[in-house]
């Protein structure tokens, strides 16, 4: 529940405080006095399109904070928690900075986070019902959703499943368009990877082979030259014609070390040194002689070698620049071909599922049709009945259910659903179009909401179904932003009654300029414009009785301090105070 809005530097309004608590609270005040901005700042709060022109002039940033009692609201606060942010003492800070340039910064739980963040944090605590959700609710989509909502948990488990096996059979049916178009293109994809792996194959190359034979041709091409090194350097380390070698001066060298060992330690140390080396420099000119002695001109070998590195590299030129990567290759072409050659198995597969999915999406759509066609009788009795508490006696509105035939699909082609006996359009949000209808009067033909209402009318069938579906609606608050408008009399009276019977089972907060509706709050905030000649600011005070009485005798006449007025005003508070939700 929300428990107090802060507002800074929005619009007119400069530095004001809105406490909240459960029941109605309704806010009023005169035109132009910034009550649109309560909306605006929620709507911020909710994630909303920041707008810099919304910014108070002269201020450098408009700023809006939001205190949300989390209670019971446990997916909230999970929501809070994944964002980054903290739950303290129960509570929890929203809140939206917008700059005089247009940039726009967001806090929940007081970490920073993108406006999307704080948009799927906020949304699930607010319902915002304006003039412009009138509009909305004459879309289709809008009055399925309400008459699923009606339908509770049961309906939106089958919306759910409905959805899952749509987005199942809508993927099955791509691919098999895939499939069937790309069949000839397969077919030449697979032609050339059995020409690419029957060339890997007869040529058989082995892991690091490229590699080796390269060594192995440099080796075989320079092996003279690499015998006359040898044989030089073993002249060098080993000298068989008593020239001077590397054994002889290091053994020169440590005889003399060694014949002064006894004078220094350190000389003996070198010595020591040195004889070591004289064991590694034998050591190297025996594998040196032995490196020599095998090193063999093979012009066979050589010319073997050559002609396999040809064939090798014709692979490596096509299919890859190392063998290994061309066996890497050669195993993601054997597994490509396998799917390749079994296209039309795949086909088969394919058609086999589509045939068991669409079995199981008529299925779906029929008992989610049956459960919308129960729900809308008892939704449109219930709308009906509350349409008569708010002074519409002779109105009815009925839900229609229908669904539209369509041909039968084509072999091959996707098109309609076969339901029962019956081939029907259908769309992801199944086979039903639901339209709300109104006869507004006694013998009146029903017609859609957008042909037989008035905006007057739209505003009570709005605030009825939001009664009726309370009981199914997560939404712990409710606003309402003059949804009265052109509402007027008993009426008036009646729309006071039904949000305070709203109030009973959710925080409501209304806009409104009815005097009918405000006398049913449990808290009346009014907005008050001032102004020192030079800026005007709006404030937000809350009403005690006295204040209260007042302002109702202003929306009234016009006028604060007419007996007349005021009599009227204490009237309307006496009537309202049997239904007001907080008694």
């Amino acid at each position: 529940m929300l428990e107090e809005i802060r507002i800074a530097s929005l619009g007119v309004i400069d530095s004001s405080t809105l406490e909240l608590g459960p029941g109605l609270t309704v806010i009023t005040g005169e035109t132009g006095a910034g009550k649109t901005m309560i909306v605006t700042a929620l709507g911020l709060l909710l994630g909303g399109r920041a707008d810099s022109g919304a910014v108070r002039s002269g201020a450098r940033a408009a700023r809006v904070e939001g205190v949300v009692r989390v209670g019971d609201l446990a997916a909230f606060a999970a929501a809070v928690e994944e964002a980054g942010g903290q739950v303290e003492d129960d509570r929890v800070v929203l809140a939206r900075n917008v700059s005089a340039e247009g940039r726009s910064r967001a806090f929940v739980g007081g970490a920073s986070v993108p406006v999307s963040a704080l948009a799927a944090v906020a949304e699930p605590l607010v319902a915002v019902h304006g003039q412009s959700d009138q509009h909305r609710l004459l879309q289709a989509r809008a009055q399925r959703e309400a008459l699923d909502r009606f339908g509770g948990a049961d309906t939106a488990d089958l919306v759910a499943t409905y959805a899952d096996l749509f987005a199942r059979l809508d993927a099955t049916e791509r691919e098999l368009d895939e499939v069937v178009s790309s069949a000839r293109e397969r077919a030449r994809e697979a032609d050339l990877l059995r020409f690419g792996l029957a060339e890997i194959e007869a040529v058989e190359p082995e892991p690091g082979e490229d590699v080796t034979l390269a060594a192995e041709e440099s080796r075989l091409g320079f092996a003279d030259t690499l015998r006359t090194a040898a044989e030089q350097a073993r002249e060098a380390l080993s000298s068989d014609q008593d020239n001077p070698d590397a054994l002889a001066t290091t053994a020169t060298a440590r005889t003399l070390l060694d014949g002064v060992r006894e004078h220094d330690p350190d000389a003996g140390e070198l010595a020591d040194r040195l004889a070591e080396i004289t064991y590694l420099l034998s050591d190297l000119a025996a594998d040196v002689a032995s490196y020599s002695s095998r090193l063999e001109t093979d012009p066979a070998r050589l010319a073997a070698v050559s002609e396999r590195r040809a064939a090798l590299t014709a692979l490596t030129r096509k299919y890859a620049d190392t063998i290994d990567e061309v066996l890497a290759w050669a195993g993601q072409s054997s597994a490509r071909l396998l799917d390749l050659d079994r296209t039309d198995e795949r086909i088969e597969e394919l058609r086999v599922q589509q045939a068991t999915l669409r079995r199981e999406l008529a299925d779906a759509a029929g008992l989610l049709s049956a459960a919308r066609t129960a729900s809308a009788t008892t939704l449109g009795d219930e709308v009906t009945a509350e349409l008569t508490l708010l002074a519409m006696p002779h109105a009815e509105l009925s839900v229609s259910v229908r669904q539209h035939e369509a041909p039968a699909p084509d072999p091959g082609s996707h098109g309609s659903l076969r339901v029962g006996d019956r081939w029907l359009r259908f769309t992801s949000s199944g086979i039903d179009e639901v339209e709300l209808l109104l006869a507004a009067n006694t013998g009146s033909e029903p017609r859609p909401l957008n042909k037989g209402a008035s905006g007057g009318e739209l505003s009570r069938v709005m605030l009825a179904l939001e009664v009726a579906l309370a009981g199914t609606s997560p939404v712990p608050t409710f606003v309402f932003d003059e949804v009265d408008a052109g509402v007027g009399g008993a009426a008036a009276v009646e729309v006071g009654r039904r949000l305070a019977q709203l109030a009973q089972t959710a925080q409501v907060l209304v806009v409104t300029h009815l005097p009918q509706v405000a006398a049913y709050a449990d808290r009346h905030v009014v907005v008050e414009k001032s102004s020192d000649g030079a800026v005007t600011s709006s404030g937000l005070t809350v009403l005690d009785p006295g204040q209260r009485e007042r302002e109702l005798s202003r929306m009234l006449a016009g006028l604060t301090d007419s007996d007349t007025a005021l009599a009227h005003a204490r009237e309307l508070l006496e009537v309202a105070q049997p239904a007001r939700a907080l008694g």
